[in-house]
């Protein structure tokens, strides 16, 4: 039984699942994120997009999409189920998918939230481990900011090769590079990627392009490594001559590579830095975005002050990276 290291934490969960092969799966999850998938609410139809297909409701601060739309005035009441959650994009974020199911619908509320991180974990088959603040930093030791600067940069290396993963707002593509045999390139990028796929919880339609291919039996056989490899539930196309070929996952959330490139996450990992230590105050020292982030969210430092039992402060500092920051202990 592989193990999942879960850290539950200020403003997020993350955790990484490990087995023999080493880090097998990452994943992040955000206190802000919204209703997630399997949710079920009363909401209000704030606005109607489209009579009969589309329209907008509002469920409690976060507001979500419900297509097809039943028959409902702008103002009303409908009970609808959360079939996939908030996906952050740049520019515009998509909104949460709903479907309107039956029942009680007097109310404006949540009737059932959607299954946590930890209860996914569990859901999964993984011997949940739950890490502390305090001591060994098991999740870090395990390779957490190795694989979030592996999702964020977006290259995963393989033997004889490089992986590029781009996510798109149509889809996430997934690029092979490297010298040598075609054939035996995309072959062992095959392996990678499905790997990758699993470590980043990518979901949705997914490219992969490979190196073109000469022969039917060349590309098949590289479906069949795919095959083997991939988590189910997915379909995919065959590959085509040029070597491209399109997985389609169930899409329930936001993908790891998404999540690490959101706005805020930065924020949320120097938090995660800054429970560390011995007690007393914090100066947090970040980029001005960073910073500003942070100061509109005073719950989340007032759950700091908290935790490390001092004051937290914070210092913009134009000359920082977004994903670099200190910690200055007083």
């Amino acid at each position: 039984m592989s193990e999942a290291l879960l850290e539950i934490g200020i403003g997020a969960a993350r955790a990484l699942v490990i087995a023999a092969e080493g880090v097998t799966e990452a994943h992040f999850e955000r206190a802000d994120d919204g209703p997630r998938a399997g949710a079920v609410h009363v909401a209000r139809l704030t606005r109607i997009l489209e009579p009969g297909r589309r329209g907008m409701m509002r469920l409690g601060e976060h507001d979500g999409l419900i297509e097809p739309l039943p028959y409902c005035p702008e103002g009303g009441l409908l009970r609808v189920e959360v079939v996939r959650a908030a996906i952050p994009e740049a520019g515009r974020p998509r909104l949460a998918k709903l479907r309107n199911v039956e029942g009680e619908c007097t109310t404006p509320g949540e009737v059932r939230a959607g299954p946590d991180l930890r209860a996914r974990l569990q859901a999964a088959g993984h011997k949940v481990t739950l890490l502390g603040a305090i001591g060994e930093d098991r999740l870090e030791a395990a390779g957490w900011s190795e694989t979030v600067a592996a999702a964020r940069e977006g290259h995963v290396a393989f033997p004889g090769g490089l992986l590029t993963i781009s996510p798109t707002p149509a889809m996430t593509v997934i690029d092979v590079d490297g010298p040598g045999d075609p054939l035996a390139l995309a072959e062992a990028a095959a392996t990678a990627a499905a790997a990758a796929i699993r470590r980043f919880d990518i979901t949705g339609s997914i490219g992969i392009d490979f190196p073109s291919v000469e022969g039917k039996a060349g590309r098949t056989r590289l479906g069949d490594l795919l095959d083997a490899a991939l988590p189910a539930p997915f379909e995919r196309t065959a590959v085509n001559g040029f070597g491209f070929v399109q997985i389609v996952r169930p899409r329930l959330r936001a993908s790891f590579v998404e999540q690490v490139r959101a706005p805020g996450f930065a924020a949320l990992e120097l938090l995660r830095r800054a429970t560390r230590g011995p007690a007393g105050g914090r100066v947090l020292a970040a980029h001005p975005l960073v910073t500003a982030w942070l100061a509109a969210r005073p719950d989340l430092l007032a759950a700091l002050g908290r935790l490390t039992g001092g004051d937290v402060r914070l210092r913009a500092d134009g000359g920082l990276a977004m994903v670099a920051g200190d910690v200055e202990i007083f």
